[in-house]
Parts: C-alpha cells; sequence; structure tokens
C-alpha cells in the first residue's frame, strides 16, 4: 500500500539513479569472467563519436542517444526481471517508455542547473570515490563501466544529473506539498475495513525439545521428562531466552525462542490452543506436538480489531505526499514541456 519518495521518483530518474557502480544491474554485469568484456573499449578510454543515426530524439538541442536509452532499458529490465523474454512489440513499448523517461529527466536536469547548487563539483567526486569503495579493486571498477558501456567521465555526468534533478524536485515539488491532518482521517475513516483491520494474535516464544514422532515410548518419555525440568528451571527464575538458545531444537532458538506474532490457523493446534490461552508474562505447561515437547511464553497479544489512527498516522502521512508528488511532478514536467523544444528523430 504505502510508498517511499525514493520509489516514487525513480520511474524519472531511473536513467540516472540505476546506472550508478553498486546498482544492482551495474553489479550483476561487475561479476561476468573478464573474457565477456576483452573486446570492448577500457573505461578510459574515449567515447566513440556519436552518428545523427544514433539520435533518437533532442530536448532543447541536446541529443538522447540509442545507447542511453538501451543502457537505461537493460537498468529498469533489471530491476523488473520477467520470466519470459519480451516480444518485439513489448520491446518496442518498453524502449519508447525508456525515452520518454530519459526525455523527462533531461527536461529536470536542464531546469536543475538553472538553480545553484553549493560544492555541487564536489558531491559529484564524493559520490564517485563512494562508488568505486564498493568494489575491490580499480580493475574491478573499471571492468563494471566498460561491460556497462560507461567511462568515468560518464559516470560523472550521471552523478551530476542524479544530485540536480533530485535537488529540484525536492525545492520545486517536494517541499511544497503539505498532507492536512484532517485529509490523513478522512483516508482512514474510508479505508478501515481495507487496510486497518487487525486479527488477533500473540507474539510467544518457545523451546522445543525434540522428538521424532516415531520414537519409542521410553524415548518420548525421557523428552517430556527433560522438558519439565526445563520448565521447573524457568519457574525457578532462569532466564527463558537463555535457556532456548541452549536447550530447544527449534531454529527459532538463535533468536531466544521468540516465534514473533502469529495469528489463528498458523500454528498447530495443540501449540495454538495453548498460546492464545496465556496470558503476556505467563508460562504454559508441557506442551505436546508431532514436534516434540514444547514450553511456550507468551509476551505481548494482539486483540482483534481496528489498528489506532496514531499507530498508522505517518504512514498514511507518507503515502498522501507521495500521491500528492507523483500528481505535482507530473504536473510540473508537463509544464516543462510547453516552453520545451522536442524533437523525436527516429
Amino acid at each position: 500500500m504505502y510508498v517511499t519518495q525514493k520509489a516514487l521518483l525513480l520511474p524519472l530518474l531511473a536513467a540516472t539513479l540505476l546506472a550508478l557502480p553498486g546498482g544492482a544491474a551495474f553489479a550483476d554485469e561487475a561479476k561476468k569472467p573478464a573474457a565477456d568484456v576483452a573486446n570492448k573499449p577500457a573505461a578510459t578510454e574515449a567515447a566513440p563519436k556519436t552518428s545523427p543515426s544514433d539520435i533518437l530524439a533532442k530536448v532543447n538541442g541536446t541529443p538522447i542517444t540509442r545507447g542511453e536509452v538501451d543502457r537505461a532499458l537493460k537498468v529498469l529490465l533489471a530491476q523488473n526481471p520477467s520470466r519470459q523474454p519480451l516480444t518485439a512489440e513489448q520491446t518496442k513499448q518498453a524502449q519508447e517508455a525508456t525515452l520518454n523517461q530519459l526525455i523527462t529527466a533531461e527536461l529536470l536536469y536542464q531546469a536543475g542547473t538553472k538553480k545553484e547548487i553549493k560544492d555541487l563539483d564536489k558531491q559529484v567526486e564524493a559520490r564517485v570515490t563512494q562508488s568505486k569503495a564498493k568494489f575491490p579493486s580499480t580493475a574491478e571498477f573499471e571492468k563494471a563501466l566498460s561491460t556497462n558501456g560507461l567511462t568515468e567521465k560518464d559516470l560523472a555526468d550521471i552523478t551530476r544529473k542524479d544530485i540536480v534533478i533530485t535537488k529540484l524536485v525536492e525545492t520545486e515539488v517536494v517541499a511544497k506539498i503539505s498532507v492536512p491532518d484532517a485529509e490523513i482521517k478522512k483516508f482512514y475513516d474510508e479505508n478501515k475495513d481495507k487496510y486497518f483491520k487487525q486479527e488477533a494474535g500473540v507474539r510467544a516464544s518457545h523451546i522445543l525439545i525434540s522428538v521424532d514422532p516415531k520414537a519409542k515410548p521410553e524415548e518420548k518419555k525421557a523428552a517430556k521428562e527433560k522438558a519439565e525440568a526445563i520448565r521447573k528451571r524457568l519457574l525457578a527464575g532462569e532466564d527463558f531466552a537463555t535457556l532456548a538458545k541452549s536447550e530447544s531444537g527449534c531454529p527459532s532458538g538463535k533468536q531466544g525462542g521468540d516465534l514473533g506474532f502469529f495469528s489463528h490457523g498458523q500454528m498447530v493446534e495443540p501449540f495454538e490452543k495453548a498460546a492464545f490461552a496465556l496470558k503476556p508474562g505467563e508460562l504454559s505447561d508441557v506442551v505436546e506436538t508431532q514436534f516434540g515437547y514444547h514450553i511456550i511464553k507468551v509476551t505481548e497479544k494482539k486483540d482483534a480489531g481496528t489498528v489506532p489512527l496514531d499507530q498508522v498516522k505517518d504512514k498514511i502521512q507518507n503515502y498522501l505526499k507521495n500521491q500528492k508528488t507523483q500528481k505535482a511532478l507530473a504536473d510540473y514536467t508537463e509544464d516543462l514541456k510547453k516552453t520545451a523544444t522536442i524533437e523525436l528523430t527516429k
């Protein structure tokens, strides 16, 4: 239901945000054997000149090339992998959508360059240095650049655009948006049943003395006696989490036996029945299930009902602000297009 501001801006800035070293697609390419990039130009070599046929669009005279579109599309597809390869028609649509995003990013960048950003060069240098630091060596960094068809200058340019666009959006769009309490309350009231209902649940920890269901009677007896002895130690004051770590046969023992919250139907019936019957802080009798013998301690309970507004107010506010930001950003870019010269040359 909820999205972050970063996720909201991502479709528009994907070409600049995700092409950085350390990004998922970039890092995956960096893991390929050196032979895969042996025939590609080194990262420090000058980029080849762009021929007119490679230019797909111009934004106020600034070209957007086929290589930029291909690189950005590759990154976007890596962020949303599909089990099936794209059809020819889907590929065409994806290329057109990516070109439109790059046009929007260029418009935002050009608008952003009209505003002063203090120490921009230093910020770019620092970000590129951070990108380099994500690689074990300079050679691996340069290999990743080359694999993605980038030079270090390209990386610096991409980073500069990222900083400029982000600053523009923050100051010209996001900073002007507010979400009054009345809007939050209205959304909450209108969506109680859809988003804010909670089932009854308990948070419990347990110590499990494991025993095979097919074990011999004497083995089961020994396991139960061990569980009873541990329960007595707990009643005598020993720490539950400490005993769970040393005695429990459940992987949850590493977390002190904590199973987190669960609702009805998520645990085997004898365990669930015992857990829901306990009050917070209470210790169960030894409970037998097909897994063995359990000692259960409930640490928290939630009744079925509606989540109070004060518990979800911040999430609702973020959600509504992101919705407003999305519309405001679209309106802002449409205004930029009205005074821009955009040429599609393909």
